[in-house]
């Protein structure tokens, strides 16, 4: 059975995109079910599995966090990983979706978990929003005129909120200026042997308002997006075709994006890779090393399920027992 890729709600999950690519698991938060269920829950899915990996982003309630690593310790396993990813939810839904579909090829667990950070780099998520007033909180720096803006009822704006922050004031039909996206390199091609991965396409910053539509990635995509209370098809009808996106599909919106993004006027929008085979070819082509803890294969700097770095950390400096001052 593949690697078990798990969720903690199930507006994470979006559909597969085809018959071979298996669902997400889902692991409930303690309002929904009690610990005794929790164990059961998750052993039954590493007796079937053999591993599990499990998205934990940081917009998670504390008390979902906490029971993920209580399972965890409880069932003494090093087959359980939490991996901390810092996506929107949108984004966080997509790459749980990517990882649904490596489970299926011929890479161990150790690389599908190290392969999230790796992916995440080339996702590319934002949405439009009738309000950037309690924007700043999700690291996109906002200027005193577009909280000013945010006041007026026809208000709207772009955000990119990773990979690189981009906030851009449209006008009062959604209409923004110039094509995002800036080249036709796939991403596949673009990390041969490397450790590491960083998204080849990213565009510079634009920090506070900007007349044009936020940078897109210069690689094939798809791109999933979902409405929340703000009605327009700027996304579908502009910004796709900007970024040239191979696909467009809506979703419902994740209940932790209005809390996310500040406001419930948005329509979040996330764009990432499609296609298994480039997917395949982007985690393959980077170096595989065996961790030094608990000796899985991993790709990156660091495992993805015991979560010790590749190198060991340089030893501190011996503090001498003599200073070895003479005596006058």
């Amino acid at each position: 059975m593949p690697t078990a890729i798990a969720v903690t709600s199930a507006d994470l999950v979006l559909p597969a995109p085809d018959r071979h690519t298996p669902g997400a698991a889902l692991l409930h938060p303690p309002e929904q079910h009690d610990l005794e269920s929790a164990l059961a829950g998750a052993g039954a899915l590493l007796e079937r599995h053999g591993h599990l990996v499990a998205l934990v982003p940081p917009w998670l309630p504390r008390s979902t966090v906490q029971r993920l690593h209580t399972v965890r310790a409880i069932l003494e396993t090093d087959r359980i990983a939490l991996l901390d990813i810092d996506l929107p939810p949108l984004g966080t839904a997509l790459l749980a979706r990517q990882l649904r579909q490596l489970s299926v090829c011929d890479f161990s667990p150790g690389i599908i978990a190290s392969a999230a950070r790796l992916l995440s780099h080339y996702i590319y998520a934002g949405a439009l929003l009738g309000s950037v007033a309690k924007l700043d909180r999700v690291r996109v720096p906002v200027g005193l005129g577009s909280h000013a803006r945010s006041w007026s009822p026809s208000a709207q704006f772009a955000v990119l909120a990773h990979p690189t922050p981009h906030l851009a004031k449209l006008g009062a039909s959604g209409g923004g200026r110039g094509g995002a996206r800036g080249g036709s390199q796939r991403a596949g091609s673009q990390h041969g042997g490397s450790r590491s991965g960083s998204p080849g396409g990213s565009r510079g910053s634009s920090y506070g308002a900007a007349p044009v539509l936020p940078a897109g990635p210069d690689f094939a995509t798809h791109l999933t997006f979902a409405r929340g209370q703000l009605a327009s098809d700027w996304v579908a009808a502009e910004l796709g075709p900007a970024w040239q996106v191979q696909g467009v599909m809506e979703n419902p919106l994740p209940a932790a994006s209005p809390a996310w993004w500040g406001t419930p006027k948005l329509v979040e929008f996330a764009a990432g890779i499609p296609d298994l085979s480039v997917l395949y070819q982007l985690v393959a082509s980077v170096r595989r090393e065996q961790c030094r803890w608990c000796g899985l294969e991993l790709i990156g700097d660091r495992c993805g399920f015991c979560a010790a770095p590749l190198t060991a950390p340089p030893p501190s400096a011996a503090t001498p027992a003599n200073t070895g001052r003479s005596r006058p």
